[in-house]
């Protein structure tokens, strides 16, 4: 079965999110707890830990570019 059309385009596109999104999710629950321990044993470091829990970010990023991407069907 193909998936043909708009249908397919919106499907596409809610895939894509839908990765970045439980991509997201399944980094920072990993990411938070450990950057928990590390500002519990040393706060100071607070400021570079910020940078480590907004990088997965970018995976949601990608997914809503690439959504649009789909949306304006660029490249078809």
């Amino acid at each position: 079965m193909v998936i043909e059309g708009a249908g397919g385009i919106a499907i596409g596109a809610g895939i894509a999110i839908l990765g970045g999104a439980i991509g997201t999710g399944i980094a920072q629950a990993a990411i938070g707890s450990a950057i928990m321990g590390v500002i519990a044993e040393k706060p100071e470091q607070a400021g570079k830990m910020i940078i480590w829990i907004a990088i997965p970010e970018t995976l949601v990023i990608f997914g809503f570019v690439i959504a649009i991407l789909l949306a304006l069907n660029v490249g078809a």
